[in-house]
C-alpha cells in the first residue's frame, strides 16, 4: 500500500486492497473554525486525518476514508473565518460517507470526532448510520469527550507539568499538535492564556447559547503558553491507543 489514505489510492489500489482484507474504514469529523489568535482555523480537521492515519496503521488493514473537514460550529461564529454546518447536513454527509463505503464493500466503519461540537451528534446518529449501513457492517463512533481531554492533560503533565493548561480549545495540547503537524503555521507570540476558570454547567451553556466570544474573548479555552512538538507528537499517539483499544473491543463484542 502507497498510502492508507483512500483519496490517494487509484482506484484499483482499493479493489486490490479490498480484496486483500483492508475492509476497515475510518472516517474523523473535524472543523473549520477559530482556534484562537494563534492557531489555523483547520486545526481539528488536519488533527483528524493524522489521528485517523495513526489509529488505522495501529489497527491494520485499515483504510482512512476523506476527513469530513467542516463540522457543527455555530457557537464559533462570533470569530471571522469559522465555517459552520447544520447538524441535518452532518448528518446526511456521514450517512452518505456510509452508503458509498459499504457499497464498495468496507463492512467495518469507525467515526472518530475530533471537534467537540461533532461528538453528540455523532453519538445521536449511531443507530442511523447503523440502519443505513446493514446488519451485516459494524458502524462504531467514539464519543467519550472527556477521555480525549483526560489523555492531552496526562501526556502535557509529563512532558511539560503543565497537564492544568488544557482546557479543550486551542489550548496548550492543539498549540502542540500544530507545533508538530504545522510548525510554519503557528504564531507563537499570540499565544496566551484564555477562560481558565472553571467550566460550569452556567458557563458551558452560556458558551454553547451566545458563542465562545461569550466567555472566551480570545477563543481560547485554557492556556496556549508552553507548548511542542512533542508534546503534539505524543497526544497522537496517546489517542491512537486510546481509540485502537476501543474500537477493537467493540470489534470483540
Amino acid at each position: 500500500m502507497k498510502s492508507l489514505l483512500l483519496e490517494h489510492l487509484a482506484w484499483p489500489d482499493v479493489e486490490a486492497a479490498l480484496a486483500n482484507g483492508y475492509r476497515t474504514a475510518i472516517v474523523a469529523c473535524g472543523a473549520v473554525e477559530q482556534h484562537g489568535p494563534h492557531l489555523p482555523l483547520f486545526v481539528d480537521a488536519e488533527h483528524g486525518t493524522a489521528l485517523a492515519l495513526s489509529v488505522a496503521s495501529k489497527l491494520g488493514n485499515t483504510l482512512v476514508a476523506p476527513t469530513i473537514r467542516v463540522g457543527i460550529s455555530e457557537h464559533h461564529m462570533g470569530f471571522p473565518g469559522t465555517m459552520t454546518i447544520q447538524e441535518s447536513t452532518f448528518q446526511s454527509i456521514c450517512m452518505d460517507y456510509v452508503t458509498s463505503l459499504v457499497r464498495h464493500g468496507f463492512n467495518q466503519i469507525f467515526f472518530i470526532p475530533t471537534h467537540g461540537g461533532n461528538f453528540k451528534p455523532l453519538e445521536n446518529m449511531l443507530p442511523m448510520l447503523s440502519e443505513t449501513a446493514g446488519a451485516d457492517v459494524k458502524v462504531v463512533v467514539y464519543s467519550d469527550l472527556v477521555g480525549v481531554t483526560e489523555v492531552w492533560e496526562r501526556v502535557l503533565e509529563e512532558v511539560s507539568g503543565f497537564g492544568e493548561r488544557v482546557g479543550g480549545h486551542a489550548d496548550i495540547a492543539e498549540t502542540s499538535l500544530m507545533e508538530h503537524l504545522h510548525p510554519d503555521l503557528v504564531r507563537r507570540e499570540r499565544a496566551e492564556a484564555g477562560y481558565t476558570s472553571e467550566m460550569t454547567d452556567e458557563a458551558f451553556t452560556k458558551m454553547i447559547q451566545e458563542g465562545f466570544k461569550s466567555i472566551t474573548p480570545n477563543g481560547i479555552l485554557g492556556d496556549a503558553r508552553g507548548a511542542s512538538a512533542i508534546a503534539g507528537e505524543r497526544c497522537i499517539d496517546g489517542l491512537a491507543e486510546l481509540l485502537t483499544a476501543y474500537f477493537k473491543n467493540k470489534i470483540a463484542s
